[in-house]
Parts: C-alpha cells; sequence; structure tokens
C-alpha cells in the first residue's frame, strides 16, 4: 500500500518525472502479456500504481492532502497483495467501427480471461472490484482484473513453474502457454509464500 510519504510533490514530481518516467516503461515491458493482436493484460504493482497516482496529482493539479488521499484511496486496491496477480485488461482496436463492433461482440470478456500455473486449474478473473463497466449491451475498453491464487499455485509459481494466460470467451479463444520467462519472474515477485521444496 501506498501512503502520501511514498510519493513526490508536484514540484518534485517535474524535477523526477523523466527519469522516473523511462524507469516505469522499462518495467511495464516485463509485466506485459498479449493475448492476440487486439487484447493486452497490464500488470500492476506498486512502482506501476505510484507512477500512475503521480501522473494524475500532475495532471489534475492536485497538492492538497485530501485530494492526494483520495487518488490513494483509489489506486491502492489495484497493487496486488501478495496472494493474487491484479491487471488492467486493455481491448486495442484502432479502427473506430471494428471496435464500436467488438465492445458488442465481447461483452463478458472481463470474466473470460484466465491464468494458470503448470500443474493446477486455470483461475478466472474476478472483474471491476470498483464498479461495473458494462452496460449489458457492450462491454468497456478497460477493465480492473484480479486473480486469486491458492496457496499451492502460488508455491508452484515462486518454485519457477511456467505461467500461462488466456481468454475463453465465445467471440476470442486465446491460450498462450507459457508466457515469457521474464514476464513470469515478475509476476512470481508479486508473490509472498515459500516455493515447494522437491
Amino acid at each position: 500500500m501506498l501512503t502520501r510519504q511514498d510519493l513526490w510533490s508536484l514540484e518534485e514530481y517535474a524535477q523526477q518525472r523523466q527519469g522516473f518516467r523511462k524507469t516505469v516503461i522499462a518495467h511495464k515491458r516485463l509485466r506485459q502479456v498479449a493475448l492476440g493482436d487486439n487484447v493486452r493484460l497490464l500488470f500492476e504493482d506498486r512502482l506501476t500504481i505510484r507512477y500512475q497516482i503521480q501522473e494524475m496529482l500532475r495532471i489534475e493539479r492536485i497538492f492538497e492532502p485530501a485530494g492526494i488521499q483520495e487518488e490513494l484511496d483509489a489506486y491502492n486496491p489495484l497493487i496486488p497483495d501478495g496472494t493474487n496477480w491484479k491487471a488492467t485488461l486493455m481491448l486495442e482496436y484502432p479502427d473506430v467501427e471494428q471496435r464500436r463492433e467488438m465492445v458488442e461482440q465481447l461483452l463478458g470478456i472481463e470474466r473470460a480471461v484466465w491464468m494458470a500455473v503448470d500443474g493446477h486449474e486455470r483461475v478466472f478473473a474476478i472483474a471491476d472490484e470498483d464498479m461495473d463497466r458494462q452496460d449489458g449491451k457492450k462491454t468497456s475498453t478497460v477493465h480492473f482484473l484480479r486473480f486469486e491464487l491458492a496457496p499451492e499455485m502460488i508455491a508452484s509459481a515462486k518454485a519457477g513453474c511456467a505461467i500461462s494466460a488466456g481468454v475463453d470467451h465465445p467471440a476470442l479463444r486465446v491460450s498462450l502457454a507459457p508466457i515469457d520467462a521474464e514476464v513470469r519472474d515478475s509476476l512470481a515477485e508479486d508473490l509472498k509464500g515459500e516455493a515447494l521444496v522437491n
């Protein structure tokens, strides 16, 4: 969890932003999984959320303690707590007409995304706990997902077992197994627990 003490003031952030942004962009490369050509997961952690908060404070020119706390309260739930992965799901269709069509076809996709640790069952996402992002006719292009893992799955992930991801939706079926080793290692670092000992 981030607190006000973890954040720079607007003035400090203006000085630090360029270097911090480069660090975060490099970090995010190890936290992304493409599910086909138009669906992407960005796995959030303390660093990505800190950057998001700093950017919001900068854009909105928020400097009062109550306003800063509001941003912290909004974004802190997106940081994994050691038993889960938390991700932003993005539907990326550059063509407006295709996007309009696909947000209707992909209604419910946020609950059809799964993660799996080798040797264990798939875990489907718990989606949009902050607010509902679909209206019964179309879905949103952005969703917030949580994948809750059992202790034995955490132990396997921390022991180096492969991690796979996919979508099991009538309009889109994707299975990515395994995800890149660098991404796998980054996600394993989000988890607390002991690795399995053979």
